[in-house]
């Protein structure tokens, strides 16, 4: 294979595209709906309207994009790691394959962040606040629920290109996800190096992305604790928006280094 990086980019990403429509990939976006649909089944009615339930139904929130997003891609990788090898000899850029891989998954993730957005608005059109920080409230949930997607989707491929074997990848996803959920800061009090731990989940900045559009700090029984969290300012949103991306960019390039030593595998 002596393609350049470029063209090497374009044949993988077409390639997941095909998967995608032959293996009906389609199904993934009936799941997130499912899973969005039981989420707001449950949230109070007070969801936007009242901290408590505002912040237990954000949690709520992180909590499915983070597994919609590990979902679409923690076997990604290792299910195609003999061709991966194969193709590694025959001149394969790691590089290229693993940046088309996140060319396919950042169209999931649209899609999926689309379709959870959609359903929140609705089951909460009544308490949804017309603006956010920065732009119309549906708006900035939808970014923001595309960037929890999407890290979370770069995290599962990071975890992919580092097992060696789909049951292995299935057999950590649910660690992977606990760390994201208790270092959230949401089901326990964070503090030393558990605060310092919980800095590097996807779960606690996404928490502030949605409690900083919702205002929280604004809402009846605000705990003053969080408040510099949730500080309704654009330059708090933004920061927010580019960790994940920084996020994402960080689970990209251990990826490719990871996959790297493919070559070294045994089996």
């Amino acid at each position: 294979m002596g393609a350049s990086r470029i063209k090497q980019i374009k044949i993988y990403t077409g390639k997941c595209f095909r998967v995608f429509v032959n293996e009906k990939g389609w199904k993934t976006f009936i799941s997130a709906a499912i899973i969005t649909l039981i989420i707001s089944s449950v949230t109070s009615s007070d969801m936007f309207a009242e901290y408590g339930a505002t912040r237990n139904g954000a949690f709520a929130l992180v909590c499915a994009c983070i597994w919609i997003g590990l979902f679409n891609s923690i076997q990604s990788i290792c299910r195609e790691r003999d061709i991966i090898k194969r193709e590694y000899r025959s001149g394969l850029h790691i590089s290229s394959y693993i940046t088309a891989h996140m060319l396919f998954e950042l169209f999931l993730c649209a899609v999926e962040s689309v379709i959870v957005t959609l359903i929140i608005g609705f089951a909460n059109m009544g308490n949804l606040p017309k603006s956010g920080v920065l732009l119309p409230a549906l708006l900035e949930l939808m970014i923001t629920f595309f960037l929890i997607i999407y890290s979370s989707d770069a995290l599962g491929i990071m975890v992919s290109s580092i097992v060696k074997t789909p049951n292995t990848a299935m057999t950590v996803m649910p660690f992977v996800l606990i760390i994201q959920l208790v270092m959230s800061g949401m089901i326990f009090e964070l503090k030393g190096l558990t605060e310092q731990i919980a800095k590097l989940t996807i779960s606690k900045w996404s928490l502030n992305a949605i409690g900083i559009t919702a205002n929280l700090n604004a809402m009846e029984n605000f705990e003053p604790a969080f408040l510099s969290d949730y500080a309704y300012t654009i330059s708090n949103m933004v920061q927010m928006w580019l960790i994940l991306i920084l996020f994402t960019l960080i689970y990209g390039v251990i990826s490719i280094i990871s996959l790297r030593f493919v070559d070294r595998d045994k089996r």
